[in-house]
C-alpha cells in the first residue's frame, strides 16, 4: 500500500478544498509514492515526534497543525520548525497535515467536540458559501437510474442530511450525428427524436471532475449533453462550527463543571452568568472567537472555543454565556479522529498515536 492511499482515506471525511485560503493543509514534507510502513498521528509536529515514528518504524506523521505554516527561504534548522522537516526529509518521512479542512468538515472537530457533550440535532453553525454547483443532464430514459447512481456515488445529490436527490423532467430531445460520428441511436445524416429524462442534482464544486468523469463513463451518448450552474446557497455539509442541543436544559454553572469533567480540564475561563439555562450550545475548537457574533445571532445560550481575546468576554454581555477551553484542549480529539478514521479502514496496519503531544501552554 502506497502513503498516498492512506491519505486519501483521510481526505475523504476532509477534503483538501474544505481548507481556509490562509492555510497549508496537505502534504508538508516527502514523497507519498513509497510504501506505507506505518503511521504516526499527533496534533504538532516536533523533533520529538519524528523520533518517536523513526523508533515505530513509521514513515507518515499525520498532524492536525501544518508544520509548514509561514513561509521561509531557507531551510537551516534555526528553528523546530526547521529542524523537524531536516529530520523527517534525512529519515524519508512524509508529513502531512490536516487543518482547517478537518475543522470544516462535516464529520471534522466541531462534531466530534458536540458528540462528546451528547449535543443532538447537531449542524453547522456557519455553512461554507459559493461551493455548490447545479447539475443538469439530458439521458435516455431507460439509462437515467443508471446515470444517476453514478452521479451519486461519486458525491452529488446531498442535502443536510439526504443523500440521492434530484429532480426529474421527461421531455423529447433531438439531433442529427454528422459524419465521423458513432451515434447511440439514430442514423447519420437524419434528425432524431429522442425520449429523454432531464436530470438535476446538486454536487459541491470540487467534486466537480468526479461527478463529470462518472457521467461520461455511464452515459451512453458519444456527446453527452450537461449544464453546470453555480449556486449562491449555504452549503451545509461544511462550514465552521457547529450547533447543537443538550438532552435536557441545565444550571449554567452545572454547564461548566461538564465542560471540565468532558475535556478534563483543571481550568477554563468564562464570561458572567447571564442566569438562564443552558440547552442551545454552539462550538468551534481551536481559535473560534470569530463565530461569536454567529452563535448570538443563532440565540445560542452558551459558546464554547479553545481561546478568545479579552475583549470577547466583554461583547457577548448578557447575550450568551462565553466558554473558552483551550487551544489544545479543544483540539485534542483530532488525534483521536485520524486513528479512527484509519484503523477502521486498514484494522491491521501498524498505526500509533504519538506519546509527544504535549501542550505548550501551562498552567500553575
Amino acid at each position: 500500500m502506497r502513503i498516498r492511499e492512506l491519505l486519501q482515506t483521510i481526505e475523504q471525511i476532509a477534503p483538501l478544498p474544505l481548507q481556509e485560503s490562509f492555510d497549508n493543509s496537505g502534504v508538508q514534507v516527502g514523497d507519498t509514492n513509497q510504501e506505507a510502513k506505518g503511521v504516526l498521528v499527533c496534533i504538532d509536529v516536533t523533533e520529538n515526534v519524528i523520533l518517536e515514528a523513526v523508533n515505530l518504524n513509521c514513515n507518515l506523521v499525520v498532524s492536525h497543525h501544518p508544520i509548514a505554516f509561514r513561509s521561509f527561504k531557507s531551510l537551516t534548522g534555526k528553528t523546530y520548525v526547521e529542524r523537524s522537516m531536516i529530520l523527517a526529509i534525512k529519515h524519508d518521512i512524509v508529513l502531512y497535515a490536516a487543518h482547517t479542512n478537518l475543522d470544516n468538515a462535516l464529520q471534522g472537530i466541531n462534531s466530534h467536540l458536540a458528540e462528546m457533550l451528547n449535543l443532538q440535532n447537531v449542524r453547522i453553525l456557519s455553512p461554507q458559501k459559493n461551493n455548490l454547483l447545479k447539475l443538469a443532464t439530458f439521458a435516455p430514459t431507460t439509462y437515467a437510474e443508471a446515470i444517476r447512481n453514478a452521479l451519486f456515488n461519486a458525491g452529488a445529490g446531498h442535502i443536510g442530511n439526504y443523500d440521492s436527490c434530484s429532480y426529474n423532467l421527461e421531455g423529447k430531445g433531438t439531433f442529427r450525428a454528422g459524419k465521423g460520428t458513432h451515434p447511440f441511436c439514430g442514423n447519420i445524416g437524419e434528425i432524431h427524436t429522442e425520449q429523454e429524462v432531464r436530470i438535476e442534482t446538486i454536487l459541491p464544486a470540487f467534486r466537480q471532475k468526479e461527478v463529470l468523469r462518472a457521467l461520461m463513463a455511464v452515459h451512453p451518448y458519444e456527446e453527452p449533453a450537461y449544464d453546470l450552474y453555480p449556486l449562491a446557497n449555504d452549503w451545509s455539509g461544511a462550514g465552521s462550527g457547529v450547533v447543537g442541543t443538550l438532552p435536557e436544559e441545565m444550571d449554567e454553572e452545572e454547564f461548566l463543571y461538564l465542560l471540565k469533567d468532558t475535556f478534563r480540564l483543571t481550568t477554563l475561563q468564562h464570561s458572567p452568568f447571564k442566569g438562564t439555562p443552558v440547552r442551545d450550545v454552539a462550538i468551534c475548537g481551536g481559535s473560534g472567537a470569530f463565530l461569536i457574533p454567529k452563535a448570538m445571532a443563532y440565540g445560542a445560550d452558551v459558546f464554547i472555543t479553545g481561546e478568545a481575546k479579552y475583549n470577547d468576554f466583554y461583547d457577548v454581555e448578557d447575550k450568551l454565556l462565553l466558554a473558552t477551553i483551550g487551544h489544545y484542549e479543544s483540539e485534542v480529539c483530532s488525534k483521536e479522529i485520524f486513528f479512527d478514521v484509519l484503523s477502521k479502514k486498514y484494522p491491521t496496519f501498524a498505526i500509533h498515536k504519538s506519546g509527544f503531544d504535549i501542550n505548550p501552554v501551562n498552567y500553575l
